[in-house]
């Protein structure tokens, strides 16, 4: 019994140990099949302090087997950092695995602590998050006692967003000065042939001229000499008798020189119309039907052709004294129209070179250098006049303007109602200027004074006022004080709002009180220059010293 129990518990035992290694094999091979799917996420930067502007390189690395989908962040995920760009992924083989980097460049503008938030990546369904990560950012230190200091650079003018080359408004220029030549080469040319143009009879006579020289009867070229033979005489006819002549056929031309002749208009003899139609006849023979004439036929047409024009000539009756001065009206007429060709053609011309030039001074120089150098400016000529200095009012003030101001001595409820104004133009004009001076007796308030002027300009039309103001000292060292800002000028309804800039400087010393008023465009540089020299030529006796 002994035995067979000890066999027992030896089998028992045994029994045992085969579980307990089995669980451990499962395990160990769980763990490496696990260990070999195993997916993480880690970030890291090349530095943890920057400068401002400076650029972090942030690096997010994933491992993940091969056939896992991996999703990294998109964005501005980074933030208080900003994402300048997101480089392309780095893939890399490791075992039976890949390695997946993906590269960020981060910076930050503001100087401070901060910290990369934690960045989530996709794996499959499954979210991994990263570390955050602090940063510094610096400011960028400056020694102004070895740096350096140079003065406010001049403003520059903008060139606009898109202009045409400068050597395609020269082209242009060029293109278009060699049409105006060539049309005034045209026309110079149409004048001169006209000037030269003969008469009928005499074009006619120089054609057959012409037509002897041609020598085309010695080369046999018939077509085209009776072509030229019937042209003339043709031509002839259509300047002198019938102006259809050149289109006609034979017979309507006979048929309309009989009609002439027996209405009594031409005393042309029937040899003379018949010798015709058989020359035009052969002509057109010759032209259309190929026949080909003898030379000496030829001759003796060209003979008969002469003497037809000539007799045609002498035949027509004289134009009497209605009839002349009729033509001569119509020449008058015509003389004219050619005359009002040349005025309008002339003046089409200017303004084509004047638009080419002022487009191009436009695109080159910009719309304020054109309207101030070739149109005109008002401020700027006021600018550049001769200025006068002058003094005004009680107690007086001595200021240089561009012109003198004129006593106002109509107002007597305006900016200084009973008091000492001077005043330069108006509230619609560029530029406006007032001087009003006034005895106090007692104290003076300043600010019932001022409180006059804005009265005044909105009962003119002024809105939207914003009011600045500083203390202020003139060249010889009176104290004041400067109110200025901008505002809306509207006269009426129906007209255009402008804004404005004002600038009022104020003195009160005791005896009395004086106020400069300068109001102009707010876009008009060449006011606001103005109005800055006439606020440093201000001069007063400060009694109270």
């Amino acid at each position: 019994m002994m035995k067979k129990s000890l066999r027992q518990n030896s089998i028992f035992e045994t029994s045992e140990n085969r579980v307990s290694l089995s669980c451990m094999l499962i395990f160990f091979l769980l763990f490496n099949i696990f260990k070999s799917e195993a997916q993480e996420a880690s970030a890291s930067v090349d530095t943890t302090t920057i400068k401002i502007g400076e650029q972090i390189t942030y690096k997010l690395a994933v491992e993940a087997g091969r056939d896992d989908l991996v999703v990294f962040p998109e964005g501005q995920t980074f933030s208080p950092l900003e994402m300048i760009e997101a480089y392309a992924i780095d893939t890399s083989e490791i075992s039976n695995r890949y390695r997946l980097t993906r590269k960020y460049a981060l910076t930050q503008f503001d100087s401070g602590h901060y910290t990369i938030p934690r960045q989530r990546v996709i794996i499959n369904s499954r979210d991994f998050f990263t570390d955050s990560i602090p940063v510094v950012v610096n400011d960028v230190v400056v020694d102004t006692t070895k740096q350096k200091m140079f003065p406010i650079k001049p403003a520059v003018e903008v060139p606009p967003a898109f202009s045409f080359p400068d050597w395609l408004w020269w082209l242009l220029g060029v293109i278009l000065l060699a049409v105006v030549v060539y049309l005034l080469y045209r026309s110079r040319k149409k004048r001169k042939e006209a000037a030269k143009q003969l008469p009928p009879y005499e074009r006619a006579l120089f054609e057959l001229k012409q037509l002897d020289d041609s020598h085309l009867l010695e080369q046999r070229e018939l077509k085209e000499y009776y072509s030229q033979l019937s042209a003339a005489v043709r031509r002839y006819l259509d300047g002198e008798i019938y102006d259809h002549a050149l289109e006609s056929t034979t017979n309507e031309l006979i048929a309309y020189l009989e009609a002439e002749r027996d209405r009594g208009r031409l005393k042309l003899e029937n040899t003379t119309i018949s010798r015709l139609k058989e020359i035009l006849e052969r002509a057109d023979l010759a032209k259309f039907a190929n026949s080909r004439p003898d030379v000496l036929t030829a001759r003796e047409d060209r003979s008969s052709v002469e003497n037809v024009i000539k007799d045609t000539k002498a035949s027509i009756p004289q134009p009497t004294e209605e009839e002349l001065l009729r033509d001569q009206e119509y020449r008058e007429r015509l003389e004219r129209k050619k005359k009002v060709k040349k005025i309008i053609f002339g003046i089409v011309a200017v303004i084509l070179l004047i638009s080419a030039g002022t487009a191009y001074v436009i695109s080159t120089r910009g719309v304020e250098y054109f309207t101030e150098t070739y149109l005109g400016s008002t401020t700027k000529e006021m600018l550049e006049s001769e200025w006068i200095s002058s003094e005004y009012g009680t107690p007086p003030v001595t200021i240089a303007t561009p012109d003198v101001l004129v006593r106002d001595v109509t107002d007597t409820t305006g900016i200084a109602a009973g008091k000492e104004t001077f005043n330069y133009g108006s509230l619609e004009s560029d530029l406006f200027m007032s001087i009003n001076t006034r005895p106090v007796a007692g104290e003076f308030n300043l600010e019932s004074a001022v409180e006059e002027v804005y009265a005044y300009l909105e009962q003119k039309g002024a809105r939207n006022i914003i009011t600045k103001q500083e203390e202020f000292s003139t060249i010889n060292g009176a104290k004041g004080l400067k109110i200025f800002g901008t505002m809306t000028f509207q006269k009426s309804e129906k007209s255009k709002p402008v804004s404005k800039e004002y600038s009022i400087l104020n003195f009160g010393m005791g005896e009395g009180y004086q106020q400069v008023v300068m109001i102009y465009n707010e876009e008009d540089r060449y006011a606001d220059e103005i109005a800055q020299r006439i606020t440093t030529s201000v001069e007063l006796i400060n009694k109270a010293e």
